[in-house]
């Protein structure tokens, strides 16, 4: 299996969803990792810069047409654009990662949009709350008592948090991908969560 994690950004995407993921996959507490296990790509719609909420640009490696058919995981960045039309094309990227058995995370925005689809109902989730997976699930989404209130909830391969949950979504991605061992992934995100004064009080 190719090793590409693939990270769908659509436009106005919310950076910091994909920033503690990202950086767990490429680098440790040192340095960048050598031989990492697995290496990000960006796909958006086409392979124009996409722009961050913020106004960051991001120069994606693929687009919808030219992504590969092989990879590890597909991550789905939350933000704007997944109320917009051009969030449709991606129903089929999506549809054909869970046939596959692939690996797939959505974050915030990007699990109601999952909702959308009826992505989530034969599995526990979460989001953005029931009343919005419901709100945009529509008739769509029948899985309301699968709906787990927490930051992030991995289950049948795949992956769910809110939008203040980027750590709890990187953790339980790599633990899916076995990114490292469980107690140091546990470390990098009590690390993060905590911070190291809490962590190691002079």
């Amino acid at each position: 299996m190719n090793n590409e994690i693939l990270y769908v950004l659509l436009p106005d995407y919310a950076a910091h969803e994909v920033v503690y993921l990202s950086q767990a996959v490429a680098s440790d507490e040192f340095a960048l990792k050598e031989n990492p296990k697995y290496v990000n790509r960006v796909v958006a719609p086409t392979l124009e810069p996409v722009r961050s909420i913020g106004g960051f640009s991001t120069l994606p490696d693929y687009s919808f047409d030219t992504m590969p058919d092989d990879y590890a995981a597909l991550v789905l960045i939350g933000g704007f654009g997944w109320a917009t039309p051009v969030a449709e094309k991606v129903v089929p990227i999506v549809r054909c990662a869970i046939d596959k058995g692939r690996i797939v995370g959505a974050i915030c925005n990007a699990a109601s949009f999952m909702a959308r689809h009826g992505f989530l109902n034969d599995i526990k989730h979460t989001g953005n709350g029931l009343e919005q997976l419901r709100l945009w699930g529509g008739d769509s989404y029948t899985n309301s008592n699968g709906y787990v209130h927490a930051q992030a909830v991995s289950d049948g391969g795949i992956v769910t948090a809110n939008g203040s949950a980027t750590l709890e979504f990187a953790r339980e991605l790599l633990l899916l991908l076995e990114n490292d061992t469980p107690e140091r992934i546990e470390m990098y995100y009590q690390f993060n969560k905590q911070g190291f004064c809490n962590l190691f009080p002079s």
